[in-house]
């Protein structure tokens, strides 16, 4: 197991997962964020079955600025319960997994 993180969040428009991955990224809390446009969720809410169209965003970064990452999303984002998701990477290449350690700036 390796102490860095996947954290998966989704976003109602582009523009929102883009505010979301630029704030992310620019205050060195996530090395990088892909954002994979349209996907379809379905989903309960409210007792209702919801059909949408979102955008989902796989943020990498590390265990340490989890907890920073989470109060973003929180803050920026425009769901009442936004998606916050932490998975931990089991393993990666050596390069990669460095980089994005040291282009997170929180720290053990």
């Amino acid at each position: 197991m390796t102490n860095q993180r996947i954290v998966l969040t989704t976003a109602g428009s582009e523009e929102e997962a883009q505010t979301i991955a630029r704030h992310l990224v620019e205050r060195r809390l996530a090395a990088c964020v892909n954002i994979i446009s349209q996907v379809k969720s379905v989903y309960r809410w409210q007792g209702k079955v919801e059909e949408s169209h979102e955008w989902l965003l796989f943020i990498k970064t590390t265990a340490a600025a989890f907890d920073q990452v989470r109060e973003a999303i929180s803050k920026i984002h425009s769901f009442d319960v936004p998606e916050c998701l932490c998975l931990t990477i089991e393993a990666g290449s050596a390069e990669y997994l460095e980089w994005l350690a040291q282009s997170v700036a929180v720290k053990d």
